[in-house]
């Protein structure tokens, strides 16, 4: 590959408390050096990105590509497209797959897979149980020889008890437990957040307090264990205050929320809009505030999507049938952005949120633009408007709340190694001109 050379862009890292207009230059994948001005070999190709956004590559710890065994919804190739169309350069894929992957046969399978068609870095998250039952724990070490990089029942909620095994179990390894919060007899049954909009519709609700109780449980029980714990998928106040609380305390605990529950709220779902249907549920004005301020103080550390694709059998259907949870791969940036035009957070704060805190939580490469790092980079257009439509979307599933939606802000360049792994425009691909 000839070097590139990118000039007058924003380079953002946050763990090198950088936020300068300058040169990056990329030398056989990996990045070779970054300031002001650089000395440049005769034969690097010179891309002006005239004040793009240049940060490292994005890493979301939380998706679901569903293969093996649901393929009909999402694959590897896929769902690992859409993330680098959202500016991805790795994502960690759930366990709740068909078969689970609770083994280190299965966890290798993705892994394969992954390296003959993943368009991203694919890093595959085990369950913490077999099967998803909540009985027996897994045997992490043979999985994480096989190439996990933490332990999730998500979807399913672990009892206390096996709570308490398994972060006990995961200490000896230093690994890390993924917990989905909620407990079940307070939510059993629940379609949408309970409140009042939820007896307008004559929809089951789920309180604020079926995730809240899990969340003090676990927090608790990483406490007593001194096991690391890392929460998904925080919606309401209540439990970034719990979160918060326990970091002051010292307890080995972080925590993600998705772009759509600082978005849009418990109203969406009027008229049952089965595309705003999740689990956690949509919740009150007042949660979404709270949990932009918990992203803005460090409370919660990252942003990821839950990327879960629904085919139009399981979402096109009468609410109480509906399938929980919509696909954000392709959304994440644009939404995450509105933080930062709102002045909620900065640039190098969603950068952190997004790349850096990501990458260090499960403990993988990226998340830094340092010299001798491999070239892993996102170019994001933070003032481009495109509108969502379903021929726009690479994900196999088009379940979002925000089709049809003006969205402003989107990768228009994703490299791995320094090779585009997104280039529509042609940016990076040595037959077209520069910007």
């Amino acid at each position: 590959m000839r070097p590139l050379l990118f000039t007058n862009a924003r380079i953002i890292d946050p763990g090198q408390d950088w936020d300068f207009l300058g040169r990056l230059l990329v030398e056989n994948g990996i990045i070779a050096a970054v300031g002001q001005s650089l000395e440049v070999p005769e034969d690097a190709r010179t891309i002006d990105l005239k004040g793009k956004w240049l940060v490292p590559g994005l890493i979301d710890i939380h998706v679901h590509l569903r293969e093996p065994g649901e393929e009909y919804k999402e694959t590897i190739e896929t769902g690992t497209a859409a993330a680098a169309a959202g500016g991805f350069t790795a994502v960690a894929c759930m366990a709740n797959t068909r078969p689970v992957n609770d083994s280190a046969g299965i966890t290798k399978f993705i892994l394969e897979r992954a390296r003959e068609v993943a368009k991203t870095r694919v890093y595959p998250i085990a369950a913490v149980t077999v099967g998803q039952r909540g009985e027996q724990l897994t045997e992490f070490g043979d999985l994480l020889s096989a190439g996990a990089v933490a332990f999730s029942d998500d979807g399913l909620p672990l009892g206390a008890r096996m709570m308490r095994h398994a972060l006990e179990y995961a200490k000896s390894f230093d690994a890390l437990i993924i917990s989905h919060s909620e407990e079940l007899e307070l939510s059993e049954g629940g379609l949408m957040n309970e409140g009042r909009i939820s007896i307008e519709l004559g929809l089951k609700g789920i309180p604020a307090a079926a995730e809240e109780v899990a969340v003090f449980r676990d927090v608790t029980l990483a406490g007593l264990t001194g096991g690391r714990l890392h929460i998904a998928h925080v919606s309401t106040k209540g439990s970034v205050e719990i979160i918060r609380q326990a970091k002051a305390r010292g307890i080995k605990v972080t925590a993600e929320t998705a772009p759509h529950y600082f978005s849009i709220t418990e109203e969406a779902v009027i008229g049952y809009n089965t595309s705003a249907k999740m689990n956690p549920p949509l919740r009150t004005e007042a949660d979404r505030v709270a949990i932009i301020e918990g992203i803005r103080d460090g409370t919660i550390d990252v942003i990821a999507t839950d990327h879960a694709p629904h085919s139009t059998i399981e979402k096109e259907c009468e609410f109480q049938l509906a399938a929980n949870g919509i696909i954000g791969l392709e959304t994440s940036v644009p939404l995450s952005l509105n933080l930062v035009r709102s002045g909620h957070i900065s640039a190098s704060q969603l950068v952190r949120c997004m790349s850096s805190s990501p990458s260090q939580i499960l403990g993988v490469a990226g998340g830094s633009l340092t010299p001798g790092s491999p070239a892993d980079i996102s170019v994001i257009d933070s003032d481009q408007t495109f509108i969502l439509t379903l021929e726009s979307l690479h994900s196999m599933s088009h379940n979002s709340p925000f089709l049809g939606k003006e969205l402003q802000g989107r990768a228009i360049l994703t490299l791995i190694d320094g090779r585009p792994i997104y280039d529509p425009e042609g940016i990076a691909s040595p037959h077209q001109d520069p910007l």
